[in-house]
């Protein structure tokens, strides 16, 4: 020992170099570090905006077996336009997903002979999408499938392509104390451009229930059609855990009452009679023309002031969301609410959906589909 202590006295260091050496070190593994979590959140976002292979796959073997068997091809149209019946829109490009909510709908609904359900979709999925709903019944209920791109289907009330409900990502601290790790999230989904089509594409119809596509129905849903909105124009879940002043980054400075709640789409109760009557849609797009210099926020600002006070509060138990983001739901309030909302970036059918909330969207699957089990949608 004393040797070593010896040859070691005997080396003369200089304590800038071992500084420098030090600082070296740590500029290289920070700029490591900063690598990794660049490239770990933009595969993460590539895996959440990518579709599934398996998806992929279903999609594809849909539309040639359309054109195989186009003589399949049925319609029910003297229920797609009756008013008297209980008409569900929903925006989707996604078959699984749409067909999981039309299914968990008629499950749970006590009559399904007055149910029409009208899916939105795009030119890529307009076929696949018509021989899934064509092939599969659900129950009583009839399923029409529009292509929303077709200008000779619906002249003006066309878009270039489809647009669905856009979710913007709110973060905030839990209390004013709080640091910057702890900080909630929120993700507030809101109408697209497609919306604003809805009076022109049903123009005989005077209410109708829009769903997300990533939304569970556990209840029957034929209360909403006996609401009275008191002239407001959609009913809507109110997020009162989101504050209006919390959006001012996307609100800029127009003015909202600071400490009023928002809202979000997912099950929404449109009066189009209402809407016709206070021309909502050219309200909106006039206000999108003034936002354009906006990129990010146009649509939600576009939104928020085309209905403001026209909403109207659906009560909470309707609708549980953040089942697509929030790991901490609590389990009985999952089982007791009527719809749950996947909301977020972790939606049911990516391998990053949040596994125990998976079961509630997976058990409304066909799992003896021969189409799901050749393209491994099961697993």
């Amino acid at each position: 020992m004393e040797a070593v202590i010896a040859r070691a006295k005997s080396v003369s260091l200089d304590c800038n170099n071992v500084d420098k050496k030090l600082r070296q070190i740590f500029d290289l593994t920070e700029d490591e570090a900063n690598f990794h979590m660049k490239q770990s959140a933009f595969l993460y976002q590539l895996a959440v905006q990518t579709m599934p292979k398996s998806l992929h796959c279903l999609s594809m073997r849909l539309t040639v077996e359309y054109f195989r068997d186009h003589l399949f091809d049925k319609e029910l149209s003297e229920k797609y336009s009756d008013p008297t019946l209980q008409h569900f829109v929903i925006f989707s490009n996604n078959v699984i997903a749409s067909s999981v909510v039309i299914n968990s709908t008629v499950v749970h609904a006590r009559d399904t002979v007055n149910q029409v359900f009208h899916v939105l979709t795009d030119w890529q999925n307009y076929y696949a999408m018509k021989h899934w709903f064509l092939r599969n019944t659900f129950r009583d209920a009839v399923v029409q499938v529009l292509n929303i791109e077709d200008p000779d289907s619906y002249g003006k009330a066309t878009l270039s392509h489809l647009t669905l409900p856009v979710e913007f990502r709110v973060s905030f601290p839990s209390n004013d104390s709080a640091p910057a790790i702890h900080n909630r999230t929120q993700y507030v989904s809101i109408f697209s451009h497609s919306h604003y089509l809805l009076p022109e594409i049903f123009k005989n119809l005077e209410k109708v229930v829009v769903l997300d596509d990533d939304v569970v129905v556990q209840q029957d849903l034929s209360a909403l059609w006996s609401l009275n909105m008191g002239g407001k124009v959609t009913g809507a879940i109110e997020i009162c855990s989101v504050k209006m002043d919390q959006l001012q980054s996307y609100l800029g400075e127009h003015s909202f009452q600071r400490h009023s709640c928002s809202w979000m789409s997912g099950v929404n109760v449109i009066d189009l009679a209402r809407w016709r009557d206070l021309d909502i849609s050219e309200t909106y797009w006039k206000l999108v023309k003034e936002q354009v210099s906006m990129k990010e926020g146009s649509a939600l600002l576009a939104t928020l002031l085309t209905f403001q006070d026209q909403i109207y509060a659906l009560d909470r138990v309707w609708v549980l969301s953040g089942l697509g983001h929030d790991y901490g739901l609590d389990i009985e309030g999952i089982k007791k609410a009527a719809v749950l909302h996947y909301n977020g970036n972790m939606k049911p059918w990516l391998d990053l959906g949040i596994p125990k909330y998976k079961e509630y969207w997976k058990k409304f699957l066909n799992h003896e589909d021969q189409y799901l089990s050749d393209c491994n949608v099961n697993r």
